[in-house]
């Protein structure tokens, strides 16, 4: 995979997608091997929109492989507005060994990776962010012994981490079932996508409106905010539309009785779902946060060149 881009889930075979796990899970138990094998290396950390997670993840897996970052703001870079993507793309290409882009639109990663000449790999954009199904799909594999077979149901909007959570599910074998209301569903590229990952691997991939179907005998419950950066104008539209699909003890009472809850984080508390069910016994949501560091740890160990693969 070195030298390869991360733009999508869509960019990895199945082979591809369990290998990321592997290492991840591997570099979590002992990163002594790995601590410096991107010595020398810089990642420019180019966001558009602001971050706790996904900056201070990738910063220390950058430090944990022996490299290290340069962090540039969009009112630094202006992508696109300042300066042309493609300009910005082939400048950093002569500074830094890779790039982790955090964007609004999908295309400007494209373009970013069209004209770079170091990987580039999607830190968020509003069609995906496949750095976060990573660590999910690495929080469902240690609580559930792996993903293939397991139960997954999405309750919320059919965004960016339910689009890149539907197709890593379905290629990595999982059933995968999202709830939306209507209006808020996944675009119907990603379900297509979705359903021809599952044929090849044996999961499967559906949609349905009521979030108690979805839920129902359920190893997995995962929901995600109502309203994203960049939506903030639609608030009380979307509060409207998502106010059946609250997660509280009484749906997940629903799944099974080892069921996990899952959410990306930050969480708006009241909404999306309350106090009872994300401080409680079966919430992993802080395991899932950690994970985006041995994920990304994962991704930069391969795509930089840590490992020949």
């Amino acid at each position: 995979m070195r030298g390869r881009d991360l733009i999508s889930i869509a960019d990895l075979t199945a082979d591809e997608l369990e290998l990321l796990l592997s290492v991840a899970a591997e570099l979590k138990r002992d990163r002594t091997p790995a601590a410096r094998s991107l010595e020398g290396q810089t990642l420019a950390l180019v966001f558009e929109k602001a971050s706790l997670r996904t900056r201070v993840s990738f910063d220390v897996a950058m430090k944990h492989l022996g490299g290290h970052t340069i962090y540039l703001s969009q009112r630094e870079v202006g992508l696109g507005t300042r300066e042309p993507v493609a300009d910005v793309a082939r400048v950093l290409s002569r500074y830094v060994e890779g790039i982790a882009a955090r964007t609004y639109a999908q295309q400007t990663l494209i373009g970013l990776a069209e004209h770079a000449s170091v990987p580039v790999i999607n830190a968020l954009s509003d069609d995906e962010h496949p750095c976060q199904a990573l660590a999910d799909l690495l929080t469902i594999r240690e609580r559930k012994g792996g993903v293939r077979g397991v139960r997954v149901a999405f309750l919320g909007d059919g965004y960016n981490v339910a689009a890149s959570l539907a197709q890593s599910c379905a290629l990595a074998g999982a059933h995968f079932t999202i709830a939306s209301p209507p209006g808020y569903r996944l675009a119907e590229e990603t379900q297509l996508r979705a359903e021809e990952f599952a044929r090849a691997t044996g999961g499967s991939f559906r949609t349905v409106e009521a979030p108690e179907e979805a839920v129902r005998d359920a190893d997995v419950v995962y929901t995600d905010v109502w309203t994203s950066m960049g939506q903030e104008d639609s608030y009380e539209q979307r509060r409207r539309a998502f106010a059946d699909f609250q997660v509280t003890p009484q749906l997940m009472s629903l799944a099974r009785p080892d069921a996990i809850f899952m959410h990306d984080l930050p969480a708006h508390r009241g909404e999306e779902t309350v106090d009872e069910v994300i401080e409680g016994p079966q919430s992993v949501v802080f395991d899932q946060a950690e994970n985006r560091l041995h994920a990304q740890r994962a991704v930069l160990f391969l795509l930089l060149g840590g490992r020949e693969e």
